[in-house]
C-alpha cells in the first residue's frame, strides 16, 4: 500500500531568543562559515526583520529556513537567508524570497540589496531567476577560512 504525503503546512512568525538554538544548529549545518549566536542576537536588538519559516503545528514545529533584512532609506539589505539543508531544493527559498518582497513594498523600500559568495553558485541561480541581477563586486568580503576572504557578487532587484 503506497502511503499519501499529506502536504507540509507552513508558516512565517517573529524570530525570538526562544528559536535562535535552532537557527543557530541550522546555521552551521549550510555554510562553513556561520553566523554566530552573537550576530542573531545583535540582528534582533537592532529591530532587523527577522522571520522563521516554520512547518508543522506547535510545539511539533520544525524550522524549514529563516531571513534577516535590514531596512535602509527606499531599500532593504537581505542579511541573511538559509533555507534548512533538509529542506532545500523543495522551493522554500522563492517563498522566503516572496515574502520578504512583499514585506519591503510594504516599507515603501524600491529597492532589494543581497551579497553572495562567489562560490556560492546555487544560490545566485535562485537570485538570477527571481529576478536579481549582478551589479558588482566586493573583493574579500566572505572570512573564508582562518587566513583567507572570498569576494561576494552584489545583487539588486527593482521592487
Amino acid at each position: 500500500m503506497n502511503a499519501i504525503l499529506k502536504p507540509l503546512e507552513a508558516r512565517f512568525e517573529a524570530m525570538t531568543p526562544q528559536w535562535l538554538e535552532a537557527v543557530v544548529r541550522v546555521e552551521k549545518t549550510a555554510y562553513g562559515n556561520p553566523w554566530t549566536q552573537g550576530n542573531f542576537i545583535d540582528s534582533l536588538n537592532a529591530g532587523y526583520q527577522a522571520q522563521l519559516l516554520t512547518g508543522g503545528n506547535p510545539p511539533d514545529a520544525e524550522l524549514l529556513g529563516y531571513f534577516v533584512a535590514m531596512k535602509g532609506v527606499d531599500e532593504v539589505h537581505l542579511l541573511n537567508i538559509t533555507v534548512a539543508p533538509e529542506h532545500q531544493r523543495q522551493g522554500w527559498a522563492r517563498v522566503m524570497l516572496d515574502a520578504l518582497a512583499l514585506w519591503s513594498r510594504g516599507q515603501g523600500a524600491q529597492w532589494l540589496w543581497l551579497e553572495v559568495r562567489v562560490s556560492n553558485v546555487r544560490a545566485k541561480a535562485i537570485y538570477e531567476r527571481y529576478g536579481f541581477r549582478h551589479v558588482g563586486t566586493r573583493r574579500n568580503y566572505y572570512p573564508n577560512g582562518p587566513s583567507t576572504r572570498e569576494d561576494a557578487v552584489v545583487m539588486s532587484l527593482a521592487l
